[in-house]
């Protein structure tokens, strides 16, 4: 499994494909230069069980690690990740 991410000025996605089929989606805006909130995330019922949301949110927080911004998981699921994963609390406003 592959996560690309598209990204622009004031929002962006993070997509999961895996042999050639988009097995996720998780989109995000920014609020302002240093913050993004993840606001949905959705799994391909084809794979679920795979962790593919979890993959992505993992993305997200090694994206904001490696440009120094924060996140707010708006989203139900991504709510989840943070709450289940105290090691990637660092990336949290």
């Amino acid at each position: 499994m592959t996560i690309e991410q598209i990204n622009n000025d004031k929002k962006g996605f993070f997509k999961a494909i895996s042999d050639g089929k988009e097995a996720g989606l998780m989109t995000y805006s920014w609020a302002g230069s240093d913050k993004i909130i993840i606001d949905h995330t959705e799994v391909n019922p084809d794979f679920k069980g795979q962790n593919v949301g979890k993959n992505m949110v993992m993305e997200a927080v090694a994206f904001a690690r490696k440009n120094h911004i924060k996140i707010m998981p708006l989203c139900p699921f991504a709510k989840s990740v943070f709450d289940k994963n105290t090691d990637i609390h660092d990336v949290l406003f």
